[in-house]
């Protein structure tokens, strides 16, 4: 069966189409050889299968409930209560998968203040010297001594997109975003993968003072 192409994509072979037919370039933000999607990541987190089976049951796993834009991922039915410091929580935190050979909890700053967590920028992955908490799932809780992050901003890029842009994994770029809350956000990493498809990841915070929009127009700046 043939897989059906995410929207991003489809939006953009349309937009180049109709350019074509009007015998006019590309806008700038819609340049390269392929779309640049923009996605505001919410509140979420990735476990280990042994903190799965310890919050729903023994041998559980997790069930697709949206698939993500990168290749393979999913956001999860199942949903989680954190428990922050002086038992301040939220409830309703959703999974990512599939599972990780790590825990980590993902939030936006207000998050942080909201649940009385202090939290560092930090790229996915790194999470030494992180604050932990504690998980509550159907079936029990788990803690976890490190983990929760405010995750860096930053960009999926194929080994393609990397070299049409002039950057390598770790590089910074800035991300220029348009409309009547116009901002540009510097200090935007890159990470390059065969796997990648391009991509930027901005949290809620960042995604509300920009008030992005499926059609606000996005633009990567070394």
């Amino acid at each position: 069966m043939t897989e059906t192409p995410h929207r991003a994509v489809v939006e953009h072979l349309v937009r180049q189409a109709v350019y074509r037919r009007l015998g006019k370039a590309l806008p700038r933000f819609a340049a390269g050889p392929n779309p640049l999607v923009v996605n505001v990541s919410a509140r979420h987190c990735h476990l280990t299968q042994d903190a799965v089976e310890t919050l729903f049951g023994k041998g559980y796993q997790l069930t697709p409930f949206k698939w993500l834009y990168q290749e393979g991922q999913f956001a999860a039915r199942e949903t989680l209560t954190l428990i922050g410091p002086r038992s301040r929580v939220i409830s309703n935190l959703r999974i990512l998968g599939p599972c990780r050979t790590l825990n980590q909890v993902e939030l936006a700053y207000t998050d942080a203040i909201a649940l009385g967590f202090e939290i560092p920028l930090r790229l996915s992955g790194n999470i030494e010297g992180t604050p932990g908490a504690m998980l509550m799932g159907p079936a029990g809780f788990f803690e976890i001594p490190k983990g929760v992050i405010r995750a860096l901003r930053h960009v999926h890029m194929h080994p393609n997109d990397a070299e049409f842009y002039g950057v390598k994994n770790g590089d910074e770029m800035k991300l220029k975003i348009g409309g009547p809350c116009g901002v540009s956000f510097d200090k935007l990493l890159v990470r390059v993968d065969q796997s990648f498809k391009l991509e930027v990841h901005i949290d809620t915070d960042e995604g509300n003072a920009c008030n992005l929009q499926p059609d606000t127009p996005c633009e990567l700046v070394r």
